[in-house]
């Protein structure tokens, strides 16, 4: 049967989010008698969760395992207790869309930020100079978690030049294929009727450093000033954590926003397919070279390395590409010890491959 994802106006979850599939999945739920839900905010083993009666406190101990991607999260739709003191969350249903980054420790653990999201906005502060790679890095792990990625240059009333303006815009378009690329200033009410409008009615998820403007770009979205807001540093653009939990805020023409800290660290978390949609070109021009197992090296035949030299691809963009395909190879790995070998190995093999292909160019072989 083909269920329709459009909501059921009649229902007081329909602004959040809630459609025929959700009530579909949660039918089993039901028959225990259980109520349906929305997380709007996650701390330390509790959480907020907007029902048809209002917001309620749940504890999450019944659904709390030690996979962390496997915690209740903002976002996610879970099946709630009718009654009690404290109430439980006894199960979250099937995620749609999940994203998930690596975290900082040793422990090759990965750490989700959002779920059941329709688009990850990417906020980037004009006020300091922009970091394509880390552009590109969060454009990864938005295409792999199955939302549509958005870029939105935030503070743009600071480059006052229109040509300068468009310079950056190009620049990041040219690292973001096939995402949109919009520039805002929320202070000045700049460009935030055109992401509203982009964004629609679903759940969207606002990503970025410390600094970017996050916070001023979601009182704007939703309306009003719900979130704190601190100035940041001339020097480096940067600012203290004003957003210290995910919160997760209906908008007044429908739809909702999760806002998140700022994130130092951006880590993969088995992103390969997000990385080869970042990279697109990249991976088309792979296609056509000699070897199956080009690493893009110094491998006679590599079409990639063609398109550098005919000015076709940009040295930086097949840096990040080779950067971001080895961490997250090596993530993926670290987990593995036999894989982990496996791609050592091949590493390996492949250098001295490279070496030798140099050294007959240079003969004239």
């Amino acid at each position: 049967m083909n269920l329709s994802t459009s909501p059921a106006p009649s229902h007081p979850l329909a602004s959040y989010g809630w459609d025929e599939r959700w009530a579909a999945e949660f039918a089993v739920h039901a028959e225990r008698g259980l109520l349906p839900g929305r997380v709007v905010r996650v701390d330390r083993g509790q959480c907020d969760v907007v029902t048809g009666d209002g917001v309620v406190r749940a504890d999450t101990a019944f659904v709390t395992p030690h996979d962390p991607l496997r915690v209740v999260c903002t976002g996610d739709w879970v099946a709630l207790d009718t009654d009690g003191n404290p109430r439980y969350v006894r199960a979250y249903l099937p995620r749609r869309t999940a994203f998930v980054r690596s975290t900082s420790s040793k422990r090759s653990e990965g750490q989700i930020l959002a779920a059941n999201v329709d688009h990850a906005i990417i906020a980037l502060s004009l006020a300091v100079e922009l970091d394509l790679g880390r552009v590109e890095r969060f454009l990864a792990l938005a295409w792999q978690s199955g939302a549509q990625p958005v870029v939105v240059l935030t503070k743009a009333d600071l480059v006052t030049d229109p040509a300068t303006l468009a310079y950056l815009v190009e620049d990041v378009e040219n690292s973001a294929p096939g995402v949109p690329v919009l520039t805002a200033s929320a202070m000045a009410g700049q460009g935030v009727g055109e992401l509203a409008a982009l964004l629609g009615r679903g759940t969207s998820v606002l990503l970025g450093a410390s600094g970017a403007g996050k916070s001023t770009l979601a009182n704007a979205l939703v309306g009003e000033d719900v979130m704190d807001v601190r100035a940041t540093r001339d020097m480096d653009g940067k600012g203290r954590h004003t957003t210290t939990t995910r919160n997760l805020l209906p908008r007044p023409g429908g739809g909702v926003l999760i806002d998140t800290p700022g994130l130092r660290g951006v880590g993969l978390w088995d992103a390969g397919q997000g990385v080869g949609q970042v990279f697109a070109e990249i991976e088309e021009l792979a296609g056509r070279c000699r070897f199956q197992d080009c690493a893009h090296e110094r491998e006679p035949g590599c079409a990639v390395l063609d398109a550098v030299e005919n000015g076709e691809l940009a040295v930086r963009r097949l840096d990040s590409y080779r950067k971001l395909v080895r961490e997250n190879q090596w993530i993926v790995a670290k987990s593995d010890a036999r894989l982990r070998g496996v791609i050592r190995d091949d590493w390996q093999r492949k250098e001295a491959a490279g070496r030798a292909a140099g050294r007959a160019k240079r003969a004239g072989w």
